[in-house]
C-alpha cells in the first residue's frame, strides 16, 4: 500500500504571535514554529499502518516556505520513507490553491491512500481534504477517530451529532484525521539524528492565481479579569446586584 500524508508547519501553541506591520501576517522572528498537531496523527496513523503492512510505503509532501523543511525531518525521524517540500516564497492562505497544488503532484504517482489533519490549527478551515479528495475524484471521509483496512476498502468511525458513525469506502481514498485517532510517537534518538542528515527533495509549489487574500489580522481582545465578591450566600445579594446594574444580563 501506498499512502501520502499531507502536512503543514503551523506556529507552536505556546508561542507569542504578533501581528506584522502590514497587518496581513505575522512577525515570524523569534516563533517557534512545528507540525500541524491534526497532521501528526495522519502521520502516525501511516506509519501503524505500514508496521501491519510492511510492503507499505509512506510519503509526506509539506506545502510552504523553506522553513516546512523542520517539519518534514521530524516525519523522517517518526519514520516516514519519502518526504517533499513543495516550495512557496510565502505563505498560501487560499484553500483551493493549496489542494491544486497538491493535487498536481499526487495525480501524477500512484497511491492507495492520502491521510491528512481535519484541519490547521492557524486558520481551521478544514477545506483542504474535501477540495483535494474531489480534485482527485476519490471518496473523501472526513474528521475520522479510527480507521481499519478491510481488504480493498476502509471503515472509518467519526463522532457525529448524533453519536458514532461507521463509514465504508473503496480504496483510493482521503481521510482527515481527528484527535483521539491515536497517540502519536515520539521520534527516537536515532531518528532526529538520521533525519538530520537526510536531504529534502524541494520542488516549487505549482500555484493557481490566488483568490482568496488576507485583507487583515488582528489579536483576539483580551479577556477582563474576574472579580471575586465574596464566598458562599453571603456573597448572592452582591453577585444579583452587579449582575442586573454592571452586566446587566438580569
Amino acid at each position: 500500500m501506498r499512502i501520502i500524508v499531507c502536512i503543514k508547519q503551523v506556529p507552536d501553541t505556546e508561542a507569542s504571535i504578533q501581528i506584522s506591520t502590514d497587518q496581513k501576517s505575522i512577525v515570524e522572528t523569534g516563533v517557534k514554529f512545528i507540525m500541524n498537531p491534526y497532521d501528526e496523527f495522519a502521520v502516525e496513523e501511516a506509519l501503524r499502518i505500514k508496521e501491519a503492512d510492511s510492503q507499505s510505503l509512506v510519503k509526506v509532501i509539506g506545502v510552504g516556505p523553506e522553513r516546512t523543511t523542520e517539519a518534514l525531518r521530524n516525519a523522517c525521524a517518526m519514520g516516514a520513507d519519502e518526504v517533499l517540500l513543495l516550495k512557496t516564497e510565502a505563505p498560501v492562505y487560499d484553500a483551493l490553491v493549496l489542494a491544486g497544488a497538491l493535487a498536481d503532484v499526487i495525480k501524477k504517482e500512484p497511491f492507495d491512500l492520502i491521510l491528512l489533519g481535519k484541519e490547521t490549527i492557524d486558520d481551521g478551515n478544514g477545506e483542504i481534504g474535501p477540495m483535494l479528495a474531489e480534485m482527485l475524484q476519490i471518496p473523501c471521509m472526513t474528521v475520522i477517530t479510527r480507521l481499519r483496512l478491510q481488504g480493498d476498502s476502509v471503515v472509518a468511525e467519526r463522532e457525529g451529532e448524533r453519536g458514532i458513525e461507521e463509514w465504508t469506502a473503496p480504496l483510493p481514498l482521503l481521510a482527515t484525521c481527528q484527535k483521539g485517532l491515536n497517540e502519536p510517537r515520539y521520534p527516537s534518538i536515532r531518528g532526529v539524528m538520521a533525519a538530520k542528515k537526510r536531504e529534502i527533495p524541494v520542488h516549487p509549489a505549482v500555484l493557481a492565481p490566488v483568490a482568496i487574500e488576507v485583507q487583515s489580522l488582528s489579536l483576539p481582545a483580551q479577556r477582563q479579569a474576574g472579580r471575586i465578591i465574596g464566598e458562599g450566600a453571603a456573597a448572592v445579594p452582591e453577585l444579583i446586584r452587579l449582575l442586573k446594574e454592571e452586566a446587566k444580563v438580569l
